[in-house]
């Protein structure tokens, strides 16, 4: 499945597509930040925000979108924009009839991480070795929006009910690994950490 995932905000809105096969492994298809400068007059920023989802929806056709879920800030300016965006996304999904889900945080740094108070850098570090990837995605907005998507994909009854195939395609990733005392994203962030370490052997 393709999955689309909109962490969102006014000034960044960070945009990332993956793909997920049926037993949980990730690909990057996209990722990329929609920015909006705040000088700007808010009618024009939240056109700005809308034409940018709408081009990347088309170009990518995800088969679902996974969009942060708006919760309380003590800054209320950065709430509202927050809030503003994430209706765009609702409305731009719903234009293309696209499944929709909201996540919170705590929901995505659970599934990612195995911790649902899990830092930034935690998160970004997981969706990094996931995806493969040599660095992680810049800026925050960007590997917050892959790991909505991840998440969600995960969370999916096509993927939740797969046999893990791999280090890297946990099963249902806040359960438990018999056996071992972790969760199953804490299984794919040890079995990533030994790859990385483990030396390879060139081919020619």
């Amino acid at each position: 499945m393709r999955v689309l995932g909109i962490d969102p905000g006014l000034t960044r809105c960070g945009v990332g597509v993956v793909d997920v096969t049926a037993n949980r492994v990730a690909t990057l298809v996209a990722v990329t930040v929609i920015r909006t400068p705040p000088g700007m007059d808010l009618d024009q920023r939240l056109l700005g925000v809308a034409l940018g989802l709408d081009a990347l929806i088309e170009e990518h056709r995800p088969d679902s979108i996974a969009i942060e879920r708006v919760f309380a800030q003590q800054n209320v300016s950065t709430v509202m924009g927050t809030a503003q965006v994430s209706g765009i996304a609702l409305l731009a999904a719903a234009r293309k009839a696209i499944p929709v889900s909201l996540h919170t945080p705590t929901e995505v740094k659970a599934s990612i991480t195995g911790y649902g108070q899990a830092e930034k850098k935690q998160v970004g570090t997981m969706v990094a070795k996931i995806l493969g990837l040599t660095e992680i995605p810049k800026p925050a907005d960007a590997a917050d929006a892959l790991a909505l998507a991840i998440c969600h994909a995960w969370r999916s009854p096509a993927t939740r009910s797969a046999r893990p195939s791999g280090p890297l395609a946990p099963g249902a990733p806040g359960e438990a690994v018999a056996g071992s005392g972790m969760t199953r994203a804490q299984e794919a962030w040890r079995a990533a950490e030994r790859a990385a370490a483990a030396p390879r052997r060139l081919t020619r």
